[in-house]
């Protein structure tokens, strides 16, 4: 299983289904990443080489994902209750 923004990725899936995975991540940001890292949507995990994760590790790393847009979204609700 690859590790990508903190979270256990399935290797069996295609690159962006794959990265849905990641909360705060869709199908279209996902899109959006693997263009920007120059890799195919329809290349599975599995098959990606370490470069080709690195660069996918770099373009997820610029988003707000996980935990802080966990804790931004908790802090928005509270603050406006």
């Amino acid at each position: 299983m690859a590790r990508i923004g903190g979270v256990n990725i399935a290797n069996h899936q295609h690159a962006e289904v794959a990265l849905t995975a990641i909360y705060g991540i869709g199908r279209s940001r996902a899109r959006l990443i693997c263009t920007a890292a120059g890799i195919n949507t329809a290349t599975k995990i599995k098959d990606l080489s370490d470069t080709d994760m690195e660069k996918l590790r770099e373009q997820v790393a610029k988003f707000t994902t996980e935990g802080d847009l966990r804790r931004e979204i908790s802090m928005n609700i509270k603050r406006l209750m």
